[in-house]
């Protein structure tokens, strides 16, 4: 038989096939159980047996090791999660990657799925078209269950027949016998199709199809998978370039846990896949390890249920292992990755900067992030201005002033990405929830930027106090200063309800803050006019002194805004 380049994109086409009905699958899971994953994710507590059980319920979940490591660095580099917390979870999602070969090697090969696919795809059809989300999520979950089968069955047929070509056979036979040698390149090939391919999950069902058609033994294949546990981290990585300290120290804490787990177990192999063999029979299955020909066709049945035990074994062994040692996992992570000591004091997106993720929900739920950390700036931004209104040192004034000038800047770049990501995101199939969400988003960023600019007129009323001479009595000073502690305990308010979920949303302790600035910005008003009649200071000193307290009223309503913004979601 000859195999030229029409069967060979109708391979590549099947993989195709194979991986949209995966990311179809994926993302509808997302949608059906997406609040659930992230408050899960959310929750996350210092013990690390939790973390290594909700890796594993998140990846299986969602069906992407990738995702979850991908969301776990976005975690780290919020604070949300705490490294050795990361590496908990980081482990379970390597379990829970295994539940697609189970998927495939008890579904794709022992009961023929591709039959049912299409009748599948039929009665999910209306669900597609319903104007319900919640069922057309359904849909869209069933048709990329039944296109992903139908991708591995067409997978399997365009596979090269061995038996009319040996040439490929002998072509890889010769890389086989190599022992120890040919272990590493199996798995360097395992590696670089997964970082090629950019889904373990899809190089393991390509893995199980070449041993289902012949191409592979047993041990290769195994020496395949575990290259597929180090491929797998390259997109955690990838995301981690444009993240903090801490979130890099993450990924390569995912780096490290895999590379060490494939390098104990290939000293071992051999041994081991004796071991998994023998499991196999226990449980009414083949040898896998079997050479006579005559059982050729019993040896390549038992194979894929065979590397999927040698696949969820190994990740829950390396896990029972390396949990012991995540301590010590994030102390040699924090050697490598030494501390950005800049970082701190630059205002700049740490969770938007990994990309969107693969549903809107998700990206969502990254954006509400950014924008409690935008909110949190700003809030930290504001303690800057009291600190210029009571220094007596014109040089360190104008240190401060500089420094306020600057963020302010920095703030209005946050506010132009963060609004360039929601867009993108816009331009995505929105539910209605998700819509009303968006629109609250731009309006909080606004609401937040607004915030940075009156921060910075307060700046500019004491540079211009400065220049004037223009004096302020105690009386005056007093008054600002306790105007200050209001605005700083509704930014408090404010920056906590974004960093709530939406239903626990504090609203009347917002309204309370904001109430009671208003009132005291009231009676400053009228004690000003009052004062300026009965000159107790000059009219320049007024006049700087009502923009200042009449622009601490302003941040008070936005921040009375962004809380309703967040409450009004939840209706």
């Amino acid at each position: 038989m000859n195999y030229g380049l029409s069967d060979f994109l109708t391979l590549i086409g099947s993989l195709g096939l194979f991986l949209y009905g995966m990311k179809l699958m994926s993302e509808a899971l997302q949608k059906v159980a997406g609040e659930k994953m992230r408050s899960i994710l959310s929750a996350m507590t210092s013990n690390r047996v939790k973390g290594v059980m909700t890796g594993v319920l998140i990846t299986a979940l969602i069906q992407s090791s990738s995702a979850t490591t991908v969301m776990v660095v976005s975690f780290v580099n919020a604070g949300l999660l705490s490294l050795v917390e990361s590496v908990g979870v980081i482990m379970g999602a390597n379990i829970g990657t295994t539940v697609t070969a189970w998927l495939i090697s008890l579904l794709g090969f022992k009961v023929s799925m591709s039959a049912i696919s299409l009748p599948l795809i039929g009665l999910s059809l209306p669900l597609l078209f319903s104007g319900n989300r919640s069922r057309k999520n359904w849909g869209e979950l069933v048709i990329g269950f039944a296109l992903l089968f139908i991708g591995l069955q067409f997978l399997k047929e365009s596979m090269p027949d061995i038996k009319n070509n040996p040439a490929i056979l002998n072509f890889l036979t010769s890389y086989t016998d190599l022992g120890f040698l040919s272990y590493l390149l199996f798995a360097g090939i395992g590696t670089l199709l997964t970082i090629l391919i950019q889904s373990s999950s899809a190089t393991m069902a390509l893995t199980l199809v070449m041993c289902n058609s012949g191409w592979i033994s047993f041990d290769m294949a195994a020496a395949m998978v575990l290259g597929e546990n180090i491929g797998t981290t390259i997109t955690a990585n990838l995301a981690a370039m444009v993240a903090n300290t801490s979130a890099k120290r993450a990924a390569r804490a995912h780096l490290i846990f895999n590379t060490f787990g494939v390098f104990w177990m290939l000293m071992i192999l051999p041994f081991f896949l004796k071991g998994i063999a023998a499991l196999n029979m226990w449980l009414g299955g083949g040898n896998p390890l079997e050479t006579d020909p005559a059982l050729a066709s019993v040896t390549i049945a038992a194979v894929p249920v065979s590397l999927s035990l040698f696949h969820t074994i190994f990740n829950i062994l390396n896990v029972l292992i390396l949990i012991w040692f995540a301590k010590f996992i994030v102390k040699v992570v924090t050697k490598l990755v030494p501390t950005n000591e800049k970082e701190e004091e630059v205002f700049k997106l740490k969770h938007i900067k990994t990309g969107m993720l693969s549903t809107p929900e998700a990206s969502l739920f990254q954006a509400k992030m950014e924008i409690s950390l935008y909110a949190k700036h700003t809030k930290h931004m504001f303690s800057y201005v009291k600190e210029a209104f009571n220094e007596t040192n014109d040089k360190n004034f104008n240190k401060l002033f500089e420094k306020i000038d600057k963020l302010e800047d920095e703030n209005d770049d946050m506010e132009v990405q963060i609004a360039d990501y929601l867009t993108k995101v816009s331009e995505t199939r929105l539910s209605s929830l998700s819509s009303k969400r968006v629109r609250a988003f731009f309006k909080m960023v606004d609401d937040i930027e607004s915030m940075g600019d009156s921060m910075l007129n307060i700046a500019k009323a004491l540079y211009r106090k400065r220049e004037q001479k223009a004096w302020f009595p105690q009386e005056v000073r007093d008054n600002l200063n306790k105007m200050f502690e209001l605005v700083d305990e509704a930014l408090t308010v404010m920056y906590n309800n974004t960093e709530r979920n939406f239903e626990d949303v504090l609203t009347k302790k917002a309204y309370e803050a904001e109430k009671e600035i208003d009132e005291f910005r009231t009676i400053l008003k009228q004690q000003h006019l009052n004062d300026v009649k009965e000159k107790k200071y000059e009219y320049k000193a007024g006049i700087i002194y009502n923009d200042i307290f009449s622009e601490c009223e302003k941040i008070g309503d936005y921040c009375i805004n962004i809380s309703q913004s967040i409450s009004e979601i939840k209706e």
